[in-house]
């Protein structure tokens, strides 16, 4: 009778230390770039839930979630691929797959991870469970702006070569691959539209983008915006912008527009300009409010303690706000009724409500850069 008791008393106390059970769908995740680890959030009563240590260079480092949003894969300047935990606030494992690497992308089935390199150059296929390596795409080239596109495709664009390469990967160990030529000169970053339809890379060298529409590739690119800035002096470039699918709101894509204190608004019917919208600097990312109503910028220096909120239906600056010193990345959770918002420099996150722009929270963080929110595992492009 007494072991009876013991094992009972065991078993109680066995299930007091479980940790409850929850879901991931409100979590994400806050690079700490300097200190080489990711803090863990939750955005339901957005608080900070746990770090994760030993990530190696996150000076411009990205992140993607496999399909059940449990895991994160970590992409360091350092060549480092990490999968992380969300749930056990843990490495789950972790390669060094280049000597500088620049993102990466998952799969459209989640089975595959692909990590984009500078040094040296192409890409590396890996088994999203093991991280064992599967395939690799030499380029001779830097890549840039890799994203995930429909039929397990990754699309990415070589800087020096001026080029777009669609990489099918539905033979992960044997990858076929479409070369798309003379697209323009340096383009810098690219990302998949939302429908998954088309990849737009931005030009460096030149003022336009170069466009391909994913279901017919045989096409080529063909420029857009070409010569947007045509008999104006540009200024000085202090940061380069970014672009991904985030720019898309209903039938527009907004667009940093390169060394200009304004965003370029691309009908995506015509794909033709629909209008700019002056700004108060230099943008670096232009990300729509889910639902589309709203496009929150960011930019570079001088100006970079401030966010311009634009309306899409008026077609200009609403709102400007002043989250922290050195703003540097913007997320909003999956409906649209935060913004989550790092201040490198004020070493914390702000956190807004969309409504009304009252500020909801500020968490302490380590020299914040990037905010990844799980949402982005169920989205084309990220």
């Amino acid at each position: 009778m007494k072991r009876a008791v013991q094992l009972l008393l065991l078993a109680l106390l066995a299930g007091c230390s479980t940790a409850p059970l929850r879901g991931t769908g409100d979590l994400g995740v806050v690079v700490e770039r300097a200190a080489g680890r990711i803090m863990l959030v939750e955005t339901t009563r957005r608080t900070a839930i746990g770090r994760v240590d030993g990530l190696g260079d996150l000076s411009h480092a990205s992140v993607v979630f496999s399909r059940d949003a449990r895991y994160a894969y970590v992409f360091g300047r350092d060549g480092g691929l990490t999968k992380v935990d969300l749930l056990g606030a843990r490495i789950e494992r972790r390669v060094i797959q280049s000597g500088n690497a620049i993102g990466g992308a998952i799969s459209q089935d989640g089975r595959l991870v692909a990590a984009a390199n500078y040094t040296p150059g192409g890409i590396r296929i890996f088994d999203a469970g093991t991280l064992e390596l599967l395939s690799e795409v030499p380029t001779g080239a830097k890549v840039v702006g890799i994203a995930d596109a429909p039929g397990n495709r990754f699309v990415f664009s070589l800087f020096e070569a001026g080029e777009i390469w669609i990489v099918d990967a539905s033979d992960p160990k044997n990858p076929s691959t479409t070369r798309l030529a003379a697209v323009g000169k340096q383009p810098y970053d690219g990302f998949v539209t939302p429908d998954g339809r088309h990849y737009i890379a931005g030009l460096y060298g030149e003022d336009g983008l170069a466009l391909v529409d994913l279901w017919h590739p045989e096409r080529g690119a063909r420029r857009v915006l070409q010569g947007y800035g045509r008999g104006e002096e540009p200024l000085p470039v202090f940061k380069m912008p970014h672009l991904r699918g985030w720019a898309a709101a209903g039938r527009y894509l907004f667009l940093p527009a390169i060394g200009r204190h304004e965003v370029l608004v691309l009908d995506r019917v015509s794909w033709t300009e629909a209008a700019r919208i002056p700004l108060r600097g230099q943008p670096v990312f232009a990300v729509a409010q889910p639902g589309g109503r709203r496009v929150w910028i960011n930019f570079a220096l001088p100006h970079n303690d401030a966010v311009q909120v634009v309306d899409v239906d008026a077609m200009k600056v609403v709102k400007e706000l002043r989250p922290g010193r050195a703003v540097l990345h913007l997320e909003f959770t999956p409906r649209g009724e935060q913004a989550w918002i790092s201040s490198r420099d004020d070493d914390a996150v702000a956190v807004y409500d969309t409504a009304t722009y009252a500020e909801l929270a500020r968490l302490s963080a380590e020299k914040p850069s990037g905010i990844f929110l799980t949402s982005r595992a169920a989205m084309t492009g990220f």
